[in-house]
């Protein structure tokens, strides 16, 4: 339903233009052509066919709008001054150190749900937010604008495939094809027919903006949402600087401001027919109901037998579907590994909370950060080697502070005769960049199963590395694994060294303790479960007992991993760090022949203790 008419929305478009010169030229950087070939559009959406609450963004049944083309973040901001929520004169604070416009949005502002400018993540984080409004039995819409440069992204038609395969009817992609990109035209230019038919060929409804500056056209086209059960492509041919005529759809202006003279130039010429939003009625969300997303204050119970053997990843599987019965925020999502990772047994026993992805790890960690944003507490698993190509989604998501948590199975040379493509040996670097982020690398079931708990418990990106062999169980039921924390596992006085492992190295670590014993040599061994943030007060005090050194042996090439972990926060303490790690490119063969070509098996331990007493 259109509450407001065409001129009062053309003005307030021409306004949103002049909010965003005005910025841009006091920042002395951004992007305003890129604003204005937006501004229409925008326009109808918050002050026309949006129905959200804009003096409480966070509103549960808000229509909910993404900026995946983030570097128009000044119009984005212009909309939410002229409907009230941001004071009008703080948008000259624009990119300023101190203030919370930034250059591209983050959820430092309550009307973001995550960060955008990474062109190509916004429409899979779109889709997770239209699966949760569903699950939520919502009726709200998300709506992502997104530029034609961005299109070229192929996270962009993962998610439009991952869309159209569930109908979601409730999500609308807009396309801003104003046809100039950074540095020259994009690949199609004004040929919005090869967008339609890509949406098409996944699914979509399409519909087209002849002219995406003609307020009654794009009305008519918005009033189409939901009319069926596919989701909404609406490809808007624009012109960038629309609105400025000595700057309109010449090429040369992405990311250039207007000068002084300039802004004062093209202010006078949009400022006749320019109105203010302030005041407009905006049209109000649905009340409806808000989802029960409250932390249980109790997980169920779990009992392992010691000495069993269990794989990790088997045990997160079986942790996420125990304490899937208790929390109720907690959706699962995967990549087509589900019956590797063990997240089929969360998909079996609650089908309505959990999401196949299929093969396309980038949009799968996108969906996950849209469940999180609409407080869901999302578990995405895959290979840990895979989660690799979707870098950068988790470097966004940690910038977006999003509640996300990722699993990454068959981990290391140790899964065997898969061969290297298979084997993440870089993960642990990876995840540890990422801002904010926790890292996690549990040995046996229970430490699996408890970690699980303290991941569903707390907020941000976290990453637990399960392992594809079977290791016993080693700690009783009761045991607790405080996030930063790391078990002493075997200790003696007069030990010589401190060997530091996680994963299948702890039992080699351990196997070598026994061999030392043996000789009369005894050695202190410490499972470092928690690698971000890292055990380090256990690992000091354990290290200063032993001559001042450490051993680190990990399943990891030697960049980035545990033994970087440990050397960075002990080495001012005066410890010294040797570290045993995968070196070169691995092999196709059993896992215990991998563990001894790499260095890291008992055998390779023996030797390394040896050779510092």
């Amino acid at each position: 339903m259109i509450e407001n008419d065409i001129e009062l929305l053309k003005g307030i478009a021409n306004q949103l233009r002049i909010h965003s010169i005005e910025a841009t030229t006091a920042a002395g950087s951004g992007h305003p052509t890129s604003c204005c070939s937006a501004a229409d559009i925008t326009a109808a959406l918050f002050f026309g066919v949006m129905k959200y609450d804009a003096k409480n963004p966070h509103y549960h049944n808000n229509d909910r709008f993404i900026l995946s083309k983030g570097h128009a973040a000044p119009l984005l901001y212009a909309a939410w001054a002229e409907n009230g929520f941001i004071p009008i004169p703080e948008l000259l604070t624009l990119r300023q150190l101190n203030s919370p416009l930034e250059g591209h949005p983050t959820p430092r502002l309550a009307f973001a749900d995550v960060a955008t400018g990474s062109l190509g993540q916004g429409l899979g984080v779109g889709v997770g937010i239209a699966l949760a409004a569903r699950q939520d039995k919502l009726d709200y819409n998300t709506y992502v604008l997104l530029g034609d440069g961005e299109i070229a992204e192929g996270a962009v038609w993962e998610a439009a495939s991952l869309a159209g395969h569930y109908k979601l009817s409730n999500l609308i992609a807009i396309v801003d094809a104003n046809r100039l990109g950074q540095s020259q035209a994009t690949a199609f230019g004004h040929n919005i027919g090869v967008y339609v038919k890509r949406f098409e060929s996944f699914g979509w409804r399409v519909e087209t903006l002849d002219d995406g500056h003609d307020m009654e056209e794009i009305l008519e086209v918005l009033s189409g949402v939901g009319l069926d059960e596919r989701p909404l492509a609406i490809i808007a041919k624009t012109y960038k600087g629309a609105g400025i005529s000595f700057v309109q759809d010449k090429d040369g202006w992405h990311g250039k401001t207007l000068s002084k003279e300039e802004a004062a130039q093209a202010i006078a010429e949009l400022a006749p027919s320019a109105k203010s939003g302030l005041g407009v009625v905006i049209p109000a969300p649905t009340p409806l109901p808000a989802p029960a997303n409250v932390a249980p204050a109790n997980y169920p119970t779990i009992n392992y037998t010691l000495g069993d053997k269990i794989a990790t990843r088997e045990a997160y599987g079986a942790a996420l579907a125990r304490i899937g019965e208790a929390d109720l925020r907690i959706v699962a999502v995967d990549g087509d590994t589900k019956n590797s990772t063990y997240a089929d047994k969360f998909f079996k026993k609650f089908p309505e909370r959990s999401t196949e992805c299929f093969i396309a790890e980038q949009n799968m960690v996108a969906v996950a950060m849209g469940y999180g944003a609409r407080g869901k507490v999302p578990f995405a698993s895959t290979f840990a080697a895979f989660f690799t190509r979707a870098a950068d989604h988790i470097r966004v998501a940690g910038i977006s502070q999003s509640n996300i948590k990722l699993v990454g199975s068959h981990v290391g040379v140790s899964i065997g005769e898969d061969g290297p493509s298979q084997m993440a040996l870089e993960d642990l670097a990876m995840m540890r960049a990422v801002v904010g982020a926790t890292v996690l690398y549990p040995s046996d079931a229970v430490a699996t199963e408890k970690l699980l708990e303290e991941m569903a418990k707390i907020k941000g990106v976290c990453f637990l590395r399960t392992s594809r062999p079977k290791t016993p169980v080693i700690y009783g039921n009761d045991e607790k694994f405080p996030i930063g924390g790391a078990k002493v596992v075997r200790q003696a006085a007069g030990d010589k060294v401190t060997i530091v492992g996680a994963g299948v190295t702890l039992f080699e670590a351990l196997k070598a303790a026994d061999t030392l014993k043996a000789e009369g040599i005894t050695v202190t061994v410490i499972d470092a479960y928690s690698i971000k943030p890292l055990g380090k007060k256990e690992i000091l005090a354990a290290a200063q007992k032993t001559n001042n050194t450490v051993i680190t042996v990990e399943d990891h090439y030697s960049e980035g991993g545990l033994g970087d972990a440990v050397a960075g926060e002990l080495s001012s303490e005066g410890i010294k760090v040797h570290k045993l790690a995968v070196v070169g490119i691995p092999h196709s063969g059993k896992a215990e022949e991998l563990l001894a070509k790499f260095g890291i098996d008992a055998a390779a331990i023996v030797k390394k203790v040896k050779s510092l007493s």
